[in-house]
């Protein structure tokens, strides 16, 4: 159906060039919800009639008389009609439909996928950790967002760099050597003489330990010696980041994340950039002094106030290295950048991007652009969990891995648009029946496994699927699926349009949903031979669809799952 769809895409867009010629429209399809309405929806009257000062019917009425004579859907079509106000609905021959089992079986992974186009590159800016403590949960839904949004962009042929900003730099890691040092000293959280910000987590003692015996770690891009002097505080430091570093390595491995690039906030400082960025936006008359203190007239570009760059003690406020860092991708050549991160960093985005417009070089003023995520609640047995032993007062990511499994808690993390409220339930996400969505989807393809495995075992022939005879696929259930897994090159980018995994997610669960009712409603090893052959070969496209849709989002697609027994 994807052949099918681009050549009615090429006759639309020639209908409406000859309907209204000069037009800015671009001729674009879309699923109607509901199937008795067609499988293919046009809403280009509506707006060229409004341009034309017309009945919007009238022009409907055009348009599929200028399509009717084109040769595609004379091929692909079976009826069209005007719908509403002036929808085009296309229904479209059985033979269309069918199609797509022979498009997805050929191209394998690849279905749905656009080839490398060699665009400007992307840098994706996701989890983003302070190195002062184990990754919770909220670091957890932004490696999965980070890492779907970058496989989602890869399936429209865009390059992309996946980067980790650490900020290594600042007041908590003082806290942090802090806390490591009083550790050693023999103090615990509750001593007398317990540094009050201190970090309270069983992992600050781990680390005291570790150095008191003199360890080596290593992390992504260093490896550090402890001195195993307990007034080494500078060597204090730098161990214990060194140490964190690793162990979120550790756990972003676990959940299968990987980067390209680290990036220190530390750099920036060494490397003159801070120094840099400040004199250039005071050599382009974009700030003032007041007060002791150097302010950015971010008011300028959109803000409600300005805001202090440097303060009176002479250190810098928190977006001003992110200017820094920020003029770094573009001078890098990433003309494109996305940052995945919390909420709570929706104050510093105007005057980031105010702090770029500033600099004058050029830079879109939706750059970077954003995508914030809420933080996420922990429920276990009905009640809501918020400490870790290891972490003291938060779940952290390796907590959520051992008590569920990764695969629930990168699906579960991606199940819900990233803005909104979320609950991870841990019990649900334990459960291996229908209730879980992981399972639901997962169980779908175990099942096509499994009666794929039974027809070979029967001495059917699997080797060449694509060959069968689709034309046989005729019933409701059949058609209804068919109709899903056109529908998933679409689905992909716009999902990746919109910067928006849940809605590969939401795809899955409905694939998943019309595969369990085609498998409740027919039986596939039928004694009718070529009959049988059709439908394994929808069934091998509906297991290869769905374990493509996994991968995106980092999930894996059993060949075999256990069902919890049903309750007596």
């Amino acid at each position: 159906m994807t052949r099918a769809r681009d050549e009615l895409l090429e006759a639309l867009s020639a209908a409406i060039d000859e309907v209204s010629p000069g037009h800015t429209i671009v001729a674009t399809f879309e699923t109607p919800r509901q199937a008795s309405h067609g499988d293919l929806a046009c809403t280009a009257a509506m707006p060229l009639a409004k341009a034309q000062r017309r009945n919007p019917r009238e022009v409907a009425a055009e348009l599929i008389a200028a399509l009717r004579a084109k040769t595609a859907v004379e091929r692909w079509v079976e009826s069209i009609d005007v719908a509403g106000p002036g929808f085009i609905n296309l229904h479209l021959r059985a033979a269309a439909r069918q199609r797509v089992v022979t498009e997805i079986l050929g191209a394998g992974p690849a279905f749905g996928r656009r080839p490398e186009s060699g665009g400007e590159p992307v840098i994706v800016e996701f989890v983003s950790a302070n190195p002062t403590g184990p990754l919770h949960v909220g670091h957890a839904r932004q490696a999965a967002l980070g890492d779907a949004v970058c496989n989602l962009l890869q399936t429209q042929g865009r390059k992309v760099t996946r980067e980790f900003y650490y900020n290594d730099a600042g007041v908590q890691i003082a806290t942090l050597a802090n806390s490591v040092s009083a550790r050693l000293h023999g103090l615990a959280p509750g001593h007398a003489g317990w540094p009050e910000a201190a970090y309270n987590g069983e992992y600050i003692a781990d680390i005291a330990t570790e150095f008191a015996a003199a360890k080596t770690v290593k992390a992504d891009d260093r490896e550090f010696t402890a001195s195993g002097l307990i007034d080494d505080l500078e060597g204090i430091g730098e161990f214990a980041v060194a140490y964190l570093r690793h162990e979120q390595d550790l756990d972003l491995e676990a959940f299968g994340v990987r980067f390209d690039n680290y990036f220190l906030e530390s750099s920036l400082y060494e490397s003159g950039r801070v120094e840099a960025t400040v004199a250039r936006l005071v050599a382009a008359g974009k700030t003032y002094e007041d007060g002791g203190a150097l302010w950015l007239r971010t008011t300028d570009y959109g803000d409600d106030k300005d805001r202090v760059m440097r303060k009176s003690d002479g250190s810098y406020t928190y977006f001003v290295p992110d200017v820094a860092y920020h003029l770094a991708k573009f001078e890098r050549g990433f003309r494109q950048a996305i940052n995945i991160q919390g909420t709570d960093h929706h104050g510093t985005i105007a005057r980031v991007r105010a702090g770029l417009q500033a600099a004058g070089e050029g830079i879109p003023v939706s750059y970077p652009e954003y995508v914030l995520n809420t933080m996420v609640r922990v429920e276990r047995g009905g009640e809501e969990v918020k400490i870790s032993k290891r972490a003291g007062g938060y779940v952290t990511l390796r907590d959520l891995i051992e008590w569920t499994s990764r695969d629930a808690v990168r699906f579960f993390m991606l199940s819900r648009k990233a803005d909104t409220e979320f609950t991870f339930d841990v019990d649900l996400a334990r459960k291996q029946n229908d209730e879980n969505p992981v399972f639901y989807v997962q169980y779908a393809h175990a099942r096509i496994c499994s009666v794929i495995e039974q027809y070979r075992a029967q001495g059917g022939d699997v080797s060449k699927p694509a060959e069968a005879a689709l034309a046989l696929l005729a019933a409701p259930s059949e058609t209804a699926l068919l109709r899903k897994l056109a529908d998933y090159p679409d689905m992909l980018a716009t999902a990746a349009a919109n910067l928006a995994p849940h809605e590969v997610a939401f795809y899955l669960r409905e694939l998943a949903a019309a595969f369990h009712s085609y498998y409740a409603a027919e039986r596939f090893l039928v004694d009718d031979a070529e009959l049988a052959r059709a439908r394994l070969a929808l069934l091998a496209a509906t297991r290869d669809v769905i374990r493509n849709a996994l991968t995106v989002l980092g999930v894996s697609a059993p060949d075999r799952l256990q069902r919890d027994p049903d309750p007596a």
